[in-house]
């Protein structure tokens, strides 16, 4: 946790602040059991009425200095804390922005959103308490023991006692409570899990008919965090009686043991009534310590969650001295392999090839072939394990993560729209274009025509994950948001599966008059797709078995065929 503090740097004036107003409340508190006692002893033992208001006004004015502080050190507190967890947060996500897929996969991505979210808050919320209990604790437990045996010190000897029973208390409920606020954590985890699967896969479960398993599923998730919560909160639960417990015994000894020195007259009244309020504050600061201790070990799990995220380095990071690129939108593969973490075999293995500008190169094979795990190395999404990829003659490894991406128009094979207009999640590949732009994309997209269909046209709504269009809009405008960009490397990752076969010819066509310039990279799985590529690549098990346009391929290639054979006709075969 004391790693996160570390970004309190820009804070320190407001912490110095709250800690020094927490400072002279502590001390006013202290000094009001001292002013109620001389008022006791002197004024009224005395009938000195007079010396009652100026004592009596005299405490008006130190509880007002008090409650003064506390509001003072309660607004500094909450803004010193929201804006910690503001600028956790951003870093947070920040830096997994850098991460890879491998990282995502290492976190998942409901973790991810747990630790920036629910993480984030116990740790801010423990900061407001650091701030004003945890200054506030060692500040009245000191100066109550030095008033305290000020005023009896031999009635001092109870406290001698009672002091490290509660700290015990304290020590043993803090041990039990950690490893189930850490179990707790992974529970959260779990739930946010099981909720974003339902929420997001809520189609499918209704197509299928599985409300109710899923129902259980999220029951069990929900049950098993509850279950963990209610053993954590009995521990909780004894804490507090067993602390009141011992402070009344306190209270009790400190009056018996006191009384006996009054009627000896060896102690005043007023005396003991402040010795009693000092051993009130002593006992209270200790357990003001015990629910700090009930906050830090959850917030020291949750602290330990966000390092995890902030200390991971990113398989993938940007050279020193990035190398200048000679040529425009060529790519090339050089006896690259890949094989994902734990996986006993390679994805791909010794993949070779050339591709230029104004080509179309084509990848089809069979469904685990390895062609969206290809194309996933050209924006190093992943990182090839051998060989290289190079962009323009250099070694992607060699340039900068922001500049390689700029040369790439990317569609990914699942279509994913942000919340916003049509015309915003167009802008998202360009976010300067012109309004012809964006229409040119939209059309060259295939997409204009149902745009044009909408109430409000380019300037219609989107909704999260682009849920109220079809699979084929979807597609459509995702198409258009990387023609929009008119980068030297187009990727279509997969993106006509959606198309009817008159729309995919019709978009086919009009890529060819705009990326005529420009390599274009299509992974497909329809062979009518792929037939007019200038290259086709076959993939068969992570490995190249074949490359050379269709006629060539129908020459030389046995799985292509098997591919073809499956998908058309004799006729349109021989066709």
């Amino acid at each position: 946790m004391m790693k996160l503090f570390r970004m309190l740097k820009p804070y320190r004036v407001g912490v110095v602040l709250v800690l020094f107003m927490v400072l002279v409340q502590a001390l006013s508190e202290l000094y009001l059991p001292t002013l109620m006692a001389d008022i006791v002893d002197k004024g009224i033992s005395n009938g000195d009425i007079p010396y009652i208001w100026k004592i009596g006004g005299l405490m008006l004015g130190v509880a007002m200095i008090g409650m003064v502080c506390s509001i003072a050190a309660s607004y500094l507190s909450a803004k010193v804390s929201l804006g910690f967890g503001r600028d956790l947060r951003s870093r947070v996500f920040s830096h997994a922005q850098r991460f890879t897929l491998k990282e995502f996969d290492q976190f998942g991505t409901a973790s991810l959103i747990t630790r920036t979210t629910n993480d984030i808050t116990q740790i801010q919320q423990v900061l407001t308490m650091m701030l004003r209990m945890m200054a506030m604790a060692p500040m009245m437990m000191i100066g109550g023991i030095i008033m305290a045996v000020s005023k009896d010190a031999k009635l001092s000897l109870v406290l001698v006692v009672v002091i490290p029973v509660l700290a015990l208390l304290i020590l043993l409920i803090g041990r039990s409570a950690l490893p189930l606020f850490k179990a707790m954590q992974k529970k959260i985890d779990r739930l946010n899990l099981v909720l974003r699967e339902n929420l997001t896969g809520i189609r499918v479960i209704r197509a299928f008919g599985r409300e109710n398993s899923e129902r259980e599923r999220f029951d069990d998730a929900s049950g098993d965090l509850r279950d963990t919560a209610i053993r954590v909160n009995k521990i909780m639960a004894f804490m507090m009686p067993a602390m009141m417990l011992i402070l009344n015994f306190s209270t009790i000894a400190i009056i018996w043991f006191g009384s006996i020195r009054i009627d000896a007259g060896q102690m005043q009244l007023g005396n003991l009534m402040a010795f009693v309020q000092y051993a009130m504050q002593i006992l209270f600061s200790l357990i003001m310590v015990s629910i700090i201790f009930v906050m830090v070990p959850r917030a020291s799990v949750s602290a330990g969650r966000v390092n995890e995220v902030l200390e991971a380095i990113p398989d993938i990071t940007d050279p020193a001295s990035p190398t200048a690129s000679r040529q425009k939108g060529w790519l090339e593969f050089r006896d690259v392999t890949f094989s994902y973490d734990g996986a006993e075999e390679p994805a791909l293995s010794n993949i070779s090839f050339e591709a230029g500008p104004g080509e179309v190169t084509a990848i089809i094979g069979g469904t685990g072939s390895g062609k969206s795990t290809l194309v996933s190395l050209i924006p190093r999404f992943y990182e090839a394990s051998e060989g290289s990829v190079r962009v323009d003659g250099v070694d992607i490894r060699e340039m900068k993560q922001d500049e390689l991406r700029l040369k790439l128009g990317y569609v990914p094979q699942k279509a994913l729209l942000f919340t916003g207009t049509v015309a915003e999640n167009i802008r998202y590949g360009h976010a300067s274009a012109s309004d012809e732009e964006v229409r040119r994309a939209a059309r060259t997209a295939q997409a204009a025509e149902f745009i044009e269909t909408l109430e409000e046209g380019y300037d219609s709504p989107i909704s999260q994950g682009g849920s109220n269009l079809s699979g084929g809009q979807k597609q459509r405008l995702s198409i258009a948001r990387a023609l929009v960009r008119r980068p030297e490397i187009y990727i279509f990752d997969d993106s006509f599966s959606a198309l009817d076969f008159k729309t995919d010819a019709k978009l086919r066509a009009a890529l060819k008059q705009e990326t005529q310039d420009s390599t274009v990279l299509m992974v497909a799985q329809r062979v009518s797709t792929v037939m007019d590529a200038d290259r086709i690549i076959v993939l068969d098990q992570g490995r190249i078995a074949g490359i050379g346009t269709h006629a060539e391929l129908m020459e030389s290639s046995e799985v292509y065929r098997e591919i073809v054979s499956s998908q058309l006709s004799a006729e349109e075969i021989a066709g």
